[in-house]
């Protein structure tokens, strides 16, 4: 298992150096444009032209260009933006990720758990009526769009019934450091949670449930039967591990993907100023070295996210640990 993982691990750092010549490719080095010029925006000067190929080392080989901005985003953060003069890139990712990760791994919490139950109650009760409402719930969950809901969501909360007894306690859109007022940062997004939720409990039940009701037909579970296990023991100690794969599966990579910036409408949408946000309003400017390490760090994180994955499939799966 420890040498599965290791592999895993060095495969993982092959990738992420992969991802950032390639990223690095793409913004410097595309053919017939002048880097510095993109940088530097529109109109630029010749002195700031000349800054900035000064402070970039476009001068230099192409090499040693990579090094040198591999080590502005991840050794001394000297990245700077230059539509905010002076302002760090690196740092102001570093101050986004906190709130990214706040609502992804709130929801994350809530649509597993949620999603869960509903799978394992579905398959449990396949083709009644609670089977039916639960899947026609998960349907309508994935029909709703996240900015629609979020607008009708802050509409209920913080308009129409904001004064009453249900929505009295919801605070003003916008987020709140953990470190300064945990009951705050919980309040605040409550509603973001549950709003990028909905979509992934009905993807997730439904994924679920029917990969439990696969599970079921499956030899090793008509021998668990024949030992005489209860179906109870059967559905959650047997199949729902089995089935387990295919949702971590899906898991990683909506987790990674959200984290990257994949939750930028919810951003947008309840006041949050996430990696996601932070990354439209780098594009909406053309902002090139904050879209670089935001594209960097997004891609990365996904990277991360699906080696973790793998892991898990170590510990879900024994066989896996020998191949």
């Amino acid at each position: 298992m420890f040498y599965a993982i290791l592999r895993r691990f060095g495969q993982m750092l092959f990738v992420m150096f992969g991802i950032s010549v390639i990223v690095f490719l793409i913004f410097f080095a595309t053919p017939g444009a002048d880097p510095a010029a993109r940088i530097a925006g529109r109109n630029a000067s010749p002195e700031v032209l000349e800054a900035v190929r000064h402070s970039f080392g476009f001068d230099r080989p192409l090499y040693v260009q990579y090094v040198k901005m591999m080590e502005k985003i991840f050794v001394t953060g000297d990245l700077t933006s230059f539509v905010n003069r002076g302002w760090k890139v690196v740092p102001a990712v570093m101050d986004s990720i906190p709130v990214t990760l706040s609502l992804v791994f709130g929801a994350a919490i809530l649509w597993v758990v949620v999603s869960i139950i509903i799978g394992i109650v579905a398959a449990a009760t396949r083709d009644s009526w609670l089977d039916k409402l639960l899947m026609a719930l998960g349907l309508l969950g994935i029909s709703m769009p996240v900015y629609w809901l979020g607008e009708v969501m802050n509409l209920i909360t913080q308009s129409r019934y904001h004064d009453s007894w249900a929505f009295s306690w919801v605070p003003p859109l916008g987020y709140k450091n953990f470190s300064d007022d945990p009951k705050g940062w919980f309040l605040t997004l409550v509603i973001p949670w549950i709003t990028l939720a909905i979509l992934y409990i009905g993807i997730y039940g439904r994924v679920l449930r029917a990969a439990i009701i696969e599970s079921l037909q499956e030899d090793f579970i008509r021998t668990a039967r024949a030992k005489g296990l209860s179906e109870t023991r059967i559905l959650l100690r047997h199949a729902l591990r089995t089935s387990l794969i295919a949702f971590v599966t899906l898991f990683g990579l909506d987790f990674g993907a959200l984290v990257g910036g994949s939750a930028l409408l919810t951003e947008v949408v309840f006041g949050l100023h996430g990696i996601g946000k932070l990354t439209y309003d780098a594009l909406q400017n053309l902002d090139l070295p904050m879209i670089m390490a935001t594209v960097m760090y997004a891609s990365m994180f996904v990277v991360i996210a699906n080696a973790v994955v793998d892991f898990v499939y170590i510990l879900l799966d024994p066989r896996l640990r020998t191949s």
